[in-house]
């Protein structure tokens, strides 16, 4: 329940000093994550929380200069599978609260993510 009030909003940060001069936001609730980009042509990608698989951080020497990081969201969507918030501040928080969300999503919605262990190849089940 918490996590369905809570939102973030973030911009794309350039590099250098860390601001928000770039025309990419991103809108992160524990029902969707958004991804709005560009100024006279605009392109607008969504995501359901509960399509997210994993999430990954990371951090370069320039990044934690300045403050920011990149979150790597890998998901079931096939438009997106990769869904990257390119030099964002508060990383660690929006990575925890992704992970948090996707899975109360999914148990919200009763779904299961599984893996294809490649049992049509083996040649064991002879």
């Amino acid at each position: 329940m918490e996590n369905e009030k809570k939102e973030y909003y973030e911009r794309k940060r350039i590099l250098f000093f860390g601001l928000p001069w770039t025309f990419t936001k991103y809108i992160i609730t524990g029902e969707l994550l958004t991804v709005k980009k560009g100024l006279l042509k605009t392109e607008e990608d969504d995501c359901y929380m509960y399509k997210v698989q994993d999430v990954k951080m990371t951090t370069t020497l320039f990044e934690r200069i300045f403050g920011l990081s990149t979150v790597i969201c890998y998901t079931g969507d096939t438009t997106d599978p990769q869904i990257s918030l390119t030099h964002i501040k508060n990383a660690k928080e929006i990575k925890g609260f992704i992970l948090e969300a996707s899975e109360t999503a999914r148990r919200k919605r009763r779904t299961m993510n599984t893996l294809d262990i490649g049992t049509a190849d083996s040649d064991d089940m002879d």
